[in-house]
């Protein structure tokens, strides 16, 4: 399992692409690029980029552990 770079919420980028999802899921980029795929994630596709916002990620990580 990689390693979490992120201490808090707060150290995430507003917007967050594959890395930093990976980054802060503790999952390799390849998986973070699966995840971005998933209907449901809350991924935004802007002139080719897919990026989440810092926010929605929040909200979608304490949804999905049940906080």
């Amino acid at each position: 399992m990689k390693k979490c770079t992120y201490k808090n919420y707060e150290d995430l980028p507003l917007m967050l692409n594959a890395e930093s999802v990976g980054n802060a899921l503790g999952i390799s980029r390849a998986s973070a690029y699966e995840l971005l795929k998933k209907e449901g994630f809350p991924a935004l596709r802007i002139d080719g980029r897919v990026v989440v916002p810092r926010d929605k990620f929040i909200e979608w990580v304490e949804q999905n552990t049940g906080k």
